[in-house]
């Protein structure tokens, strides 16, 4: 499987290194604006570096992970399409719903796997957690809470925590559910950022299930919590730790959990399905609610009202 990375910010490099160490893929070459990172790392994977990644997608590539600021999505990505390869956008989709729809009508016209990289989805404990919530030893869930908060991290320029943190959790509640949400209402406010910079939101799935994400970048130390409450217990999760608690009336139970690198999986997943011809999950529609959540959320903080997904 010949592969390249555009964009080797630190997350693109972590990309870069799985890559690389994947027996079935051969790292074809990687991107970036930044002439000196991307010799450098070129030359410590042994493979071809580019500024153009234009030139890199004329290297007949079959997959291609995008990790570039979100407004510059739609172009790679179509580009990427257009040059014959699969390809991964890193959450979240795009920056807007319209353009969202333009990269998943061209993979879909194109024939190419399309997968959006919410990394939480391939956290060992979340897996472990929806399993069980699906076997029901949990009761009927009513609700989902969740905690993303930490220091700020100066490279975020483009966005606000809601896109950049926050779309995490409210993909995970939607996929935790297996429901989508109809309704939100956030509360958030900018203190040290052009965008906001904490925001708690209200979600409601499906009429009756309320998911609740509470994300900020003024926390002195780093938060990643989880809480799923069902009528028969209520589960803790914790997403750094990869830890599954289960409380019931009767037990307090730590839930058994193979430890592993999300985006490993990420990109192992992304990679058998090319091979096998299966639709990656999280797909581009789910990438795309996901990001409809996010707008809205912002939508209803600066109205100040409550707003409704069609």
């Amino acid at each position: 499987m010949r592969v390249g990375v555009i964009g080797t910010g630190a997350m693109g490099q972590n990309h870069v290194r799985i890559y690389s160490e994947m027996d079935n893929v051969e790292l074809v070459g990687i991107a970036d604006v930044d002439k000196e990172r991307v010799a450098l790392l070129a030359s410590e994977y042994n493979t071809q570096g580019f500024t153009d990644y234009r030139e890199l997608l004329r290297m007949e590539l079959d997959a291609v992970s995008i990790v570039v600021p979100t407004k510059l999505h739609k172009q790679v990505a179509l580009d990427v399409i257009e040059s014959g390869a699969n390809l991964l956008v890193e959450k979240p989709i795009a920056d807007s719903t319209e353009n969202a729809d333009a990269i998943i009508e061209a993979a879909k016209k194109n024939d190419k796997v399309l997968m959006i990289g919410h990394i939480e989805r391939f956290n060992p404990a979340v897996a472990r957690l929806k399993e069980i919530i699906d076997s029901g030893i949990l009761g009927k869930i009513v609700s989902i809470s969740t905690r993303r908060v930490g220091p700020y991290n100066p490279r975020i320029r483009d966005v606000g925590v809601i896109l950049d943190i926050g779309v995490h959790d409210i993909d995970i509640i939607s996929y935790l559910y297996g429901a989508q949400a109809n309704e939100v209402y956030a509360v958030a406010g900018a203190n040290i950022h052009p965008f906001e910079d904490h925001a708690t939101i209200h979600m409601r799935l499906n009429h009756e299930l309320s998911g609740l994400v509470e994300v900020n970048w003024l926390t002195p130390h780093k938060i990643r919590k989880l809480t799923v409450v069902g009528l028969e217990g209520v589960a803790y999760l914790d997403y750094m730790d990869q830890t599954v608690e289960i409380h019931d009336k009767d037990w307090i139970r730590k839930a058994k959990v193979e430890k592993g690198e999300p985006l490993r999986r990420e990109l192992e997943h992304f990679i058998h399905c090319i091979e096998n011809g299966e639709e990656a999950q999280p797909s581009g529609s789910e990438g795309k609610h996901a990001l409809e959540v996010s707008l809205a959320a912002i939508q209803s903080y600066n109205d100040e009202k409550l707003i409704k997904i069609e």
